[in-house]
């Protein structure tokens, strides 16, 4: 079979696949701003309606990171394996594919550390004093092991 009938049926069953997702998605919304117009005109409370979402249980940069860490290495592993960069002279498909992956890795690699920045700084304004956060005033061991009363 042609390879540019191979790259068709991928690209377009992946069309087809963003599009049913969109589509989904838009009903659901459509679904869900009908229900709020309803209990409005009820007058009843949107919080009833809605539950609470709940909050990251951890840090959110560090699902970024090790995501963008392991598609990065699965996309270097096909580069090395296969026909990848290794066999340049016919790199098909799964160097394609190989250099996707490792741009998906890369940016969420990107992202993970940009986020575990802003947390860094949030928390940093949130204290308001940069200074001290940044170098804390560690107390020597005498210090510690004295207690109140000695």
């Amino acid at each position: 079979m042609d390879p540019a009938i191979i790259v068709f049926i991928v690209f377009s069953s992946m069309a087809t696949v963003a599009i049913v997702i969109g589509l989904l998605v838009f009903f659901g919304k459509r679904l869900e701003h009908k229900q709020i117009m309803a209990a409005i005109e009820k007058g009843t409370p949107l919080s009833e309606l809605k539950p609470l979402k709940s909050e990251p249980v951890g840090p959110v940069w560090i699902k970024y990171l090790t995501s963008g860490i392991a598609v990065l290495f699965i996309g270097l592993a096909f580069m090395t394996t296969g026909h990848g960069i290794l066999g340049i002279g016919n790199a098909g498909p799964g160097a394609f594919v190989a250099f996707i992956l490792c741009g998906v890795g890369l940016a969420w690699l990107i992202r993970g550390l940009l986020y575990r920045k802003y947390e860094t700084q949030s928390r940093l304004f949130a204290n308001g004093n940069t200074a001290e956060y940044k170098n804390p005033v560690r107390a020597s061991s005498p210090e510690i092991s004295k207690q109140p009363g000695e």
